[in-house]
């Protein structure tokens, strides 16, 4: 694969995403308007964050000669299925390590299916061994593991961390920044492992802020996004902030409470909302507005990051674990 073999173009992205405005009487009643980033309608297979994410690193794959993509996830990752997609349309080799063994005995979930149906190899590994995955000994070890027997050389394999967020992702995602300058004073956006955040927050202008919603419990991610930012942009870039009280109990995990404030959104504004992640900014924004959190007279973004997948999958009945190493 070359830079010049590599055509993004004829994906047709939808960018700049659309973005529109929906009365909601929680926002309206205390002076704000509430907009809808439509990311979720970027690309029918790499939608939202994960083409954001995807695009610089797969840029730096070919650049590299790289013929394969490796990368990591849950049972139910958004991101090997955007992964796996992308090397269906662009000619990667695809491999996903996927957490959990005990998975490789049962039948595959539809988001596992959907992986494989474009391609990509699965291997699964425990939980233990999982959670190691970023030392240096270890990692080494599941990609030589994950990758015997495919048909490119070692390396020629791009690895890519779990959820895609490294220091490309996060200069991907300043474009979803720019497109936001001058419509909103503040955007909200559900973060798992907080390159979205890192990015969008970079790419605001000075007088706008973001806030991010974490899906997974632990007070981990503030520190990570700084990561990123130091690794991205050389130091911290933007006004953002975190609020940890929507995950919903952890990575996958919702509540009844939730469940019914996503069904009573999608019949207030005819929009599906993903549980996982979608649903958990929703709710944290609308409660931030009935809280009085934003000054009377603000516009208030919501970033809609993705879309329910398949069965289920990414929304009600998606994997039920807290494990951090879900992200």
């Amino acid at each position: 694969m070359t830079p010049e073999a590599l055509d993004l173009a004829a994906l047709r992205p939808r960018l700049p995403s659309p973005l529109g405005a929906v009365e909601d009487e929680r926002f309206t009643r205390r002076g704000l308007r509430l907009l809808l980033k439509r990311d979720d309608l970027i690309h029918p297979d790499l939608p939202g964050n994960k083409w954001r994410k995807l695009e610089p690193n797969l840029l730096a794959a070919a650049e590299a000669g790289h013929r394969a993509l490796l990368t990591f996830g849950g049972a139910y990752s958004n991101h090997l299925r955007a992964t796996a997609a992308a090397g269906r349309l662009l000619g990667f080799a695809t491999v996903g390590v996927v957490r959990g063994d005990e998975l490789a005995a049962r039948p595959l979930n539809p988001s596992l299916a959907r992986c494989v149906a474009d391609g990509m190899r699965l291997h699964f590994v425990d939980r233990a061994t999982y959670r190691r995955k970023s030392e240096p000994s270890v990692l080494r070890a599941v990609v030589t593991a994950a990758v015997d027997g495919l048909p490119v050389p070692r390396e020629r394999v791009h690895v890519l961390p779990e959820g895609g967020s490294n220091s490309l992702a996060a200069q991907g995602c300043t474009a979803l920044g720019r497109e936001l300058r001058g419509a909103a004073d503040v955007v909200g956006v559900a973060c798992g492992t907080g390159g979205t955040l890192a990015g969008l927050a970079a790419g605001l202008a000075p007088g706008q802020r973001a806030v991010g919603f974490p899906v997974l419990r632990g007070g981990f991610l503030a520190g990570e996004i700084r990561a990123l930012q130091l690794a991205a942009f050389g130091g911290p870039r933007g006004d953002w902030r975190l609020d940890e009280r929507f995950h919903g109990g952890g990575y996958a995990r919702t509540t009844p409470a939730l469940d019914a404030f996503a069904a009573d959104f999608e019949d207030r504004h005819g929009l599906p909302v993903e549980r996982l992640y979608v649903a958990k900014a929703l709710h944290g924004l609308t409660t931030l507005a009935e809280e009085g959190a934003f000054p009377p007279g603000s516009t208030v973004a919501a970033v809609i990051t993705g879309r329910p997948g398949p069965d289920g999958a990414g929304g009600p009945g998606g994997e039920r674990q807290s494990d951090s190493s879900s992200r």
